[in-house]
């Protein structure tokens, strides 16, 4: 009943940029935590940046300085924007949730992922 819904990776060369979206829809009462994570093949998933309900800010040093996160919490959106873009930011971007329900009962939910790939 709840649904992350991601859209905005693709193919860009290195020193691009692209924007990042993760919209949450359903059976929602409030978002705490929102946040990106990656997988690159063959690697463990891996946190790139959240940011809470207050607007409180957390990121990866890899990409400090580069990646900024946002949220619209009217519209239950996560932003990514991504520059200076690296090969080896190429990954599966993942956006995550932590959703309290109508009944107050509270999850963590994914998104379904989108492929970020940064040529050199």
């Amino acid at each position: 009943q709840v649904q992350l819904v991601e859209s905005g990776g693709g193919l860009v060369q290195a020193g691009g940029s692209l924007r990042l979206s993760c919209a949450a829809s359903g059976s929602i009462r409030s978002i705490n935590v929102m946040g990106w994570y990656r997988q690159a093949p063959g690697k463990q998933r891996d946190m790139v940046a959240t940011i809470t309900s207050g607007g409180s800010t957390n990121s990866a040093d890899s990409v400090k300085g580069r990646f900024t996160i946002s949220r619209d919490s009217a519209k239950k959106t996560v932003y990514l924007q991504m520059n200076s873009l690296k090969p080896e930011d190429t990954a599966v971007y993942y956006c995550n949730a932590n959703i309290r329900k109508w009944d107050y009962s509270t999850y963590d939910y994914w998104g379904q992922g989108t492929q970020v790939t940064v040529s050199s």
